[in-house]
Formats: structure tokens, sequence, C-alpha cells
């Protein structure tokens, strides 16, 4: 067979390569804040956790609006950050809840089938998303993951108010409607690259921070 009835051969870039990327850093600095806080749902310092659950929301939508104004990136860079972006979002908001709801409920074995939940409902709500994409180009059919993280650190405000009992009912019922959510058939509208969300967005996260990082002193 002559070299030119050959199939061409692609020419595949280390995997390293990709680490090297903007919007992927943007991705693993969103994983790091959710490493971090694991890290301190583990432990039991929770208001730290919310500090980092939001900030991953930071970084995740960043890794978004950076790649959308890069020029020259190919169509192997765009796949792989995708996927990179969608195996994060798994951890960011469902891994993450999970823990912090076993973690809360001192990992007694009630509270796995929440955890469950919320893992597999942001599994299966971005399989869904990576095959058929936004609905009308401009809404997610379910609730985007994203949100999970938002009204999880707005509803943990009420952990002050609320007695010890009463607010860990209130936070598992808050995660099983978060993954029904998420696989549901309710259309929302993509909230990322807007501008002015994009402000509201960061107002929200100075303010959370601030909050839980004064309740920390």
């Amino acid at each position: 067979m002559s070299s030119s009835n050959k199939p061409e051969q692609i020419l595949q870039p280390s995997i390293i390569s990709y680490i090297k990327s903007p919007p992927n850093i943007c991705s693993l600095a969103g994983l790091a804040c959710t490493l971090f806080a694991i890290y301190f749902s583990l432990l039991g310092v929770y208001y730290a956790a919310m500090i980092g659950m939001i900030w991953a929301v930071v970084f995740d939508w960043a890794d978004g609006m950076i790649a959308r104004r890069m020029k020259g990136r190919t169509a192997y860079d765009k796949t792989f950050g995708m996927q990179l972006d969608s195996l994060i979002d798994i951890v960011n908001y469902g891994v993450a809840p999970a823990i912090l709801l076993l973690s809360l409920g001192k990992f007694e074995p009630i509270f796995l089938p929440g955890a469950f939940l919320i893992i597999a409902a942001s599994a299966i709500r971005l399989s869904y998303f990576n095959t058929y994409g936004l609905s009308g180009e401009s809404k997610y059919t379910g609730l985007a993951l994203d949100n999970n993280n938002m009204v999880i650190v707005f509803v943990f405000l009420f952990e002050s108010i609320l007695s010890a009992d009463l607010f860990l009912i209130f936070i598992y019922a808050m995660t099983l409607i978060l993954a029904a959510l998420n696989v549901s058939q309710i259309k929302t509208p993509k909230l990322s690259g807007n501008p002015r969300n994009v402000f509201l967005l960061a107002f929200y996260t100075l303010a959370m921070t601030g909050i839980y990082g004064w309740k920390l002193l």
C-alpha cells in the first residue's frame, strides 16, 4: 500500500499541555475551591466550606467567559475544555454538597440516599446536557448545577437561626429538592455569560465571603 493511501495520523499533544490553557486553569482553580470546601466539611468547619463552594461557582463561570473570548482554539481544545469542565462540575455541585450533607449528619446511614441522589442527579443532568445542549439556545432543561451551590450557601445562613435538628432536616430536604430540580423538565435561563448576572454573582460572592469570614472569627 502506498503512503498516500495510509490513514492520516492525528498528532496528539501531551495530556499536561492542556493545563496551560487559561480556561482550563480556571476550571482547575474551581476544583481547588471545591477541595477546600470538602476538606472543611469533613472537619466540620462549615463556614469555610461555604466560602469554597461559592468561589467554585465564580471560577466555573470564569472559564466559560474566558474560553468564549479566546481566538485560535482548535476543536480539540474546545472538546477537552468542555469535558474537563463537565467532570469538575460533578465534583463541584454533586460531590461537595453530598459530603457536606453527610458531615452535617455525622455520617449516619440515613443520609446516604440524599448524598447519592445529589451526585447521581448531577451526573445525569450533565450527561443530558452534553447530549442535547441548550433548549432553544438560551435555556437549560433542568436546574443548572451551579445553582446547587448558590442555593446551599444562602440556605446555610439559617444554620445559626434554626435548631440543629431542624436545620439538618431543612438542609436534607433542600438537597433532595435540588436533585429533583436538576433532572426535571423545567426550563431555566442560562445565567453565566450575561454581564449583569456576572456582576450579581460577584456581589453575592463577596457578600457571602464577608459574612462567613466574619462568622469564622
